[in-house]
């Protein structure tokens, strides 16, 4: 039996990713430059970086996160990450549009005299690397702020300084990430409320490792547009409802889910259920080197969940150029290349 031309379709596909973060989108080629500057607990041999990037469990993706954070330590570290992130992104997966999601408070450390880097530096730095990548890549590069949830309300009131003070001019969102158990999502609402009032969106995530209440509570209390994973929406029929009636998309991420244990194998995740429900998702990649995958390999992974054709899946590209806050003259251009490739295959 000849093997299927999905993977080769998905891979020319012309797409918009979501959910993809910053740091965790660090590939291996990436992380080794950035030890070769700043010696030390990473190794920079690709043999040796292999064997520490390989994923074991969640404890070890954030051994391994944090020790990437650490390797971004100056204004050229944080262009030369974000710059490459961008060649990546289009020259192996044929993205045309990202939403990255950036977590400034870890670089920045605003309360921690004598580490990090200015706020001025780091907004440099990435629309630097973003201008330069459209020109170099033709991918157009926007910014999520996101607050590391798990450092409270310190980090919460910096990040919204960094949001609206020092505002990137593609910076389009405003989140919150972290581990949920335990981080109540009622402590960020003045946060939420003050970036919303400034035109930002807001994309938190919620209900990846809790229960449906924490979307409820995103969606009521932080005006959630955007749901980062949603996973446990599948339990609560009038939550999928509510998302379905509202069209608030979910950014899905399997091999993600998997990973971290928000679901325990690709046959129990909730996705076919969210789309029987007529809730809008979006396929994501999240920290794809950290978990072994790419964007491309999670759209065969949707393929595979919810036997799409070729037609299916630029369908699904397309709903993620409409859940996006791309500006309009973007998406018409990329739904504009979605149809030529379409077209042409």
């Amino acid at each position: 039996m000849p093997p299927s031309p999905l993977p080769g379709f998905i891979a020319g596909l012309p797409k918009a990713e979501l959910h993809v973060h910053h740091v965790g989108s660090a590939s291996e080629r990436i992380v080794s430059e950035l030890a070769e500057r700043h010696p030390g607990t990473v190794p920079s041999d690709p043999v040796l970086l292999r064997e520490f990037f390989a994923f074991r469990d969640f404890a070890h993706f954030i051994q391994v996160y944090l020790a990437v954070v650490d390797l971004v330590k100056t204004p050229e570290d944080v262009r030369y990450l974000t710059y490459e992130i961008g060649r990546e992104l289009a020259e192996g997966q044929s993205v045309r549009y990202a939403e990255l999601t950036c977590t400034p408070y870890t670089s920045v450390l605003p309360d921690t005299p004598g580490l990090g880097m200015p706020i001025e530096a780091y907004t440099e730095a990435i629309e630097d690397a973003g201008v330069a990548a459209e020109r170099d890549f033709g991918l157009v590069l926007r910014w999520i702020y996101d607050i590391p949830g798990e450092s409270g309300l310190p980090a919460a009131d910096a990040t919204l300084r960094f949001a609206l003070d020092h505002r990137p001019d593609g910076l389009i969102g405003f989140g919150l990430g972290g581990p949920e158990i335990g981080v109540a999502r009622e402590q960020f609402i003045p946060h939420f409320a003050a970036a919303r009032a400034a035109g930002l969106h807001s994309i938190p995530h919620a209900g990846e490792t809790t229960g449906p209440e924490t979307i409820w509570t995103s969606i009521r209390d932080l005006g959630a547009e955007r749901i980062g994973h949603g996973t446990s929406a599948a339990a609560d029929p009038a939550l999928l409802a509510h998302l379905a009636e509202h069209q608030i998309p979910l950014e899905v991420c399997p091999s993600s889910n998997i990973a971290t244990r928000a679901v325990a194998t690709l046959a129990d995740h909730p996705l076919p259920i969210f789309v029987e429900a007529g809730v809008l998702v979006t396929i994501n990649s999240d920290d794809p080197p950290m978990f072994g995958t790419t964007l491309n390999r999670e759209y065969e992974i949707a393929a595979d969940l919810l036997g799409l054709d070729a037609a299916d899946l630029a369908d699904l590209s397309r709903a993620a150029v409409g859940a996006s806050f791309a500006p309009a003259d973007v998406k018409a251009r990329l739904l504009g290349e979605i149809d030529a490739y379409v077209a042409a295959e």
